[in-house]
């Protein structure tokens, strides 16, 4: 076990202490920032050149799911934004050098939907726009945004160029009171506003070019020939496992004093029973099979074999039905709980609405993967877009 997941059990009881909290504010309190920053997995997938650990993937999948599991909105921000560092990793040296030179410890924001409008000047581009969904955004002091370049009229011309642009906190601005949500409210994944800020190029990276892993070459380490798309889904995937596993362990205390209305006994309930190992089972298999995926990967690119657009493929349909079961395994959980699972004094409630909220990420969603995965199949090379 790495040492900063090793932490972040050390430190369980903080985390738990402060999901309420970190709920009722909005964002993370200190004493939660503090454990993910201390545990240091937030560096796990950084460059060495840069602080970084440049650890297995499996390590920090461990982390963002051992955060998850005692925190679920500490948990999202360790996916999201702890899977960040891989991509700065593949930016230009010099952006590396404005991101950690003075701080190898400072976060990266997002989103990446493409929202932004960019105008070519000079060596580089006027951005605006606004963007939702900025997870963690008030403890960062980066962000990368999704943008289309455009000409002064808007026009994308057509083939639209999409890409990332990395910009310092003093370039944008944290819409107050936009995040207002069911679970994962401690997330404070408030929206994003941009009013004409200058980017410079070498602060961007295309998006088509990242997914293809055209970029990979600027490092050595296998872990950063890890397609973007897989990479990404896999941290949101583990985010989604901890919230899961958290849940699970709610249920199981639950039902040690259990007692229905009619006198059943919930831990010797048949009907539970079987909801409970069945859950159990879906979640040790998902995180066995993503786990086993990325160490067939990793030996692959450490013997000089990219990952074929069929592998990521395979992983994005494996990994999303992973994550499906899971999400039903538990909604099966609160079918069988009875009514004591609607109550707002019960942390099992909150698991439920923070692992629902998680499952809506369009990493986790499964249609588009499943229809990508078998139009592909069926030889629809263009299907292999949905990958990310």
């Amino acid at each position: 076990m790495h040492d900063a997941v090793k932490y972040i059990h050390e430190h369980a009881q903080v985390l738990r202490e402060q999901h309420a909290p970190s709920d009722k504010c909005g964002h993370l309190t200190e004493p939660a920032r503090e454990v993910l920053e201390k545990s240091g997995g937030m560096r796990l997938l950084q460059a060495k050149s840069h602080g970084g650990c440049e650890a297995d993937p499996r390590d920090f999948f461990e982390w963002a799911r051992a955060v998850g599991r005692y925190n679920p909105s500490a948990g999202w921000i360790a996916g999201v934004v702890g899977v960040h560092p891989w991509e700065v990793a593949l930016l230009d040296e010099k952006v590396q050098d404005e991101i950690y030179a003075n701080n190898p410890d400072n976060w990266v924001a997002s989103p990446y939907a493409p929202q932004g409008r960019a105008v070519r000047e000079g060596d580089g581009f006027r951005f605006s726009g606004q963007w939702q969904y900025s997870t963690g955004t008030d403890h960062c002091g980066w962000v990368v945004l999704g943008g289309m370049v455009v000409d002064e009229n808007e026009n994308p011309g057509e083939v639209p160029e999409v890409r990332h642009f990395f910009l310092p906190r003093g370039d944008y601005e944290i819409v107050e009171d936009s995040w207002h949500v069911m679970g994962l409210s401690g997330t404070g994944s408030k929206d994003i506003r941009i009013d004409g800020a200058f980017v410079p190029e070498y602060r961007t990276v295309l998006h088509g070019s990242m997914l293809e892993g055209e970029y990979s070459c600027r490092q050595d380490a296998a872990l950063y020939h890890i397609p973007f798309g897989c990479i990404f889904s896999g941290a949101i995937a583990s985010a989604t496992f901890g919230i899961a596993e958290g849940a699970i362990e709610q249920y199981r205390d639950y039902l040690q004093t259990r007692v229905s209305a009619s006198g059943v006994v919930g831990k010797t309930d048949p009907y539970q029973q079987e909801a409970l190992a069945e859950v159990e089972a879906d979640l040790a298999a998902g995180i066995t099979h993503l786990d086993a995926m990325i160490v067939a990967w990793m030996e692959q690119l450490e013997n000089g074999t990219p990952v074929s657009k069929v592998q990521r493929l395979e992983f994005r349909r494996n990994q999303v039905r992973a994550v499906q079961r899971v999400l039903f395994g538990v909604d099966k959980l609160f079918a069988r709980a009875g009514s004591a699972a609607i109550w707002t004094t019960r942390s099992l409630e909150r698991y439920w609405r923070d692992l629902r909220t998680g499952g809506t990420h369009m990493a986790d969603a499964a249609d588009t993967i499943y229809s990508a995965w078998t139009s592909y199949s069926f030889g629809d090379e263009q299907a292999a877009v949905a990958l990310y």
